[in-house]
């Protein structure tokens, strides 16, 4: 069995995720891996699970916040 590197929980099916830049972790949950390895938007503090936006190296989990942020241009539809 493996450990997960948030919660610590001994799980058989726990699973591994790797990172582009080669760091990797260990969860038991989906939910143990979005809370190590998802952005945080930078206005509201939510995890980001989807593509949210990116503007200047600042991630928002929708054009709302970024807006609220002072970032100009972002639109949640095209």
């Amino acid at each position: 069995m493996a450990r997960c590197d948030v919660c610590g929980n001994d799980y058989d099916k726990a699973f591994r995720i790797t990172l582009a830049d080669g760091s990797s972790g260990t969860y038991d949950s989906f939910e143990c891996a979005i809370h190590a390895v998802a952005p945080t938007c930078e206005h509201c503090g939510c995890r980001i699970i989807g593509h949210g936006a990116e503007s200047g190296g600042r991630f928002f989990c929708c054009a709302h916040c970024a807006s609220h942020a002072g970032v100009e241009g972002i639109e949640d539809r095209a």
